[in-house]
């Protein structure tokens, strides 16, 4: 006797080239949406953005016409080239209406000393800069020797002291999601936290935020490339 094959339900393949075309739609629409959204004004009253290390094409005036308060400028981390227009760019910014400030990249692998002597090189000491930040952005599993918890975290209480010395006024831990799931620091460091999530504020800290970089991807027109746009906290 023949075996019977099943029959073809071609219905079915289309439900699933439906259900694909519909996923591609959605992720082409966020895509292009997440391209220059931000979070309303009316719920995030102070928004501003984040410049890249070196990022220099920058229209600060159109940024403050279009709602921006304030920027933030990465030195970088230790040992990286020295931001010579640093000092340049930031008084641009402030000639447009902006209030800035700095954020350094702490580098688990080194000592302080050698990371607050950049952040003291680089960022005069001027009492209307914004509270610093440092970015806690990758742990110390990459360090080309072994480096304990314990040391990382005496040598990045050591940064935040000697920053706060120098700028005479508490920092701001800027904490990416992987660092504070591995050192779970936002719980035991009395400090404003600055958190990292697309579109929909982040939960991954211990304690409420001040800062959320709600889109670290936004094109605008005042600048060359994306730029981190960021609120503040009501």
């Amino acid at each position: 006797m023949a075996t019977r094959r099943p029959k073809q339900r071609p219905w079915r393949r289309y439900i699933i080239a439906l259900i694909a075309l519909g996923v591609l739609v959605a992720t082409a629409w966020y895509w292009w949406t997440m391209r220059s959204w931000t979070p309303s004004e009316a719920d995030y009253p102070d928004q501003g953005i984040a410049l890249a290390m070196g990022q220099r094409d920058v229209n600060f005036p159109t940024v403050r016409a279009l709602g921006g308060k304030f920027v933030y400028f990465a030195i970088g981390p230790y040992g990286a080239p020295r931001d010579t227009g640093l000092a340049d760019a930031m008084a641009d910014a402030r000639q447009a209406g902006l209030q800035i400030g700095a954020v350094i990249t702490f580098d688990p692998c080194a000592k302080a000393d050698p990371q607050s002597s950049r952040f003291v090189t680089m960022v005069a000491r001027d009492t209307a800069l914004l509270p610093a930040a440092i970015e806690l952005e990758t742990g110390g599993e990459n360090c080309p020797e072994a480096v304990s918890d314990a040391a990382i975290e005496s040598e990045l209480m050591t940064l935040i002291n000697q920053i706060e010395r120098h700028s005479g006024k508490p920092v701001i831990l800027k904490l990416s999601r992987a660092f504070e799931e591995r050192y779970r620091l936002s719980g035991s460091l009395s400090r404003d936290l600055w958190v990292v999530g697309d579109r929909i504020a982040p939960r991954y800290a211990a304690r409420p935020w001040l800062l959320w970089s709600a889109n670290t991807s936004r094109h605008m027109e005042t600048a060359a490339e994306p730029v981190e746009w960021v609120v503040v906290q009501p």
